[in-house]
């Protein structure tokens, strides 16, 4: 899809009605930000969407409409991490996905590349995280101001590196969505994402260095929901940009 601007986005547009827009975000851009002159994705759509709203199809000027166009944030991904998002265009239609995201009918799937390997090639990890400043904590379940975490994990393939260890290649899906998540419960089960200095550890920060992965490892890969409108199922799937293992 071309757009008014692509040239100078770093977010790429993957679908567009009058009611959504799916969305790629790159790594390294953040999703919101709040410093000033800082990038993030928001701004660039929020940006092509005025673009939009002040031409008609035949070229001239849309004076009849005022105000800016809406943009409502349904979900968001940690600035180092890849892949992507869906946002609502109304208000009405930002309020039937949030309902969706809430109920958990709205399917995301990751891939990620960590240090490591599960005992089994498919499991699920139950914690319970609590934010702290900028990091997600693991703690005991009795804790009152933590939340449940449910991750469900596939091994996809499996590389055994020479002098460092080995990385897993693991396709990720999580039943919550609590913040940094996957980043969190994957280091705390033993395998932490390469490319991660919050959550890593020596051995994946020497393999990340080796690799020379610079990013978070994990890619949103695929995303699929129910269309706030019609009514029909609809998926997304973009491949990654990543080393994966082989």
């Amino acid at each position: 899809m071309s757009c008014k601007g692509e040239g100078i986005m770093q977010t790429k547009i993957i679908y567009e009605d009058a009611h959504i827009l799916v969305a790629h975000k790159p790594a390294g851009l953040a999703t919101q930000s709040s410093k000033v002159g800082q990038k993030d994705m928001v701004s660039e759509l929020k940006n092509y969407l005025a673009g939009q709203h002040s031409v008609l199809k035949n070229g001239q000027n849309n004076k009849g409409i005022k105000g800016a166009p809406y943009l409502g944030i349904i979900h968001r991904l940690d600035q180092p991490v890849e892949g992507l998002l869906v946002f609502a265009k109304t208000k009405e239609a930002a309020g039937k996905l949030t309902a969706q995201l809430t109920g958990g009918t709205i399917n995301k799937q990751y891939y990620a590349l960590v240090c490591g390997k599960p005992a089994k090639d498919t499991g699920e990890i139950v914690d319970y995280l609590r934010k702290e400043a900028n990091l997600a904590k693991v703690c005991d379940s009795q804790d009152k101001e933590a939340q449940k975490a449910v991750l469900q994990y596939r091994v996809l393939s499996h590389k055994i590196l020479e002098d460092t260890g080995s990385i897993t290649l693991l396709d990720v899906h999580i039943d919550t969505g609590r913040f940094h998540q996957i980043r969190a419960q994957l280091a705390n089960a033993g395998w932490p994402i390469l490319g991660d200095g919050k959550y890593g550890n020596t051995q994946s920060d020497n393999i990340s260095k080796n690799l020379k992965i610079r990013n978070v490892a994990l890619y949103a890969y695929r995303l699929e929901l129910k269309h706030p409108f019609t009514g029909k199922q609809i998926e997304f799937i973009i491949e990654p940009n990543m080393i994966l293992a082989s």
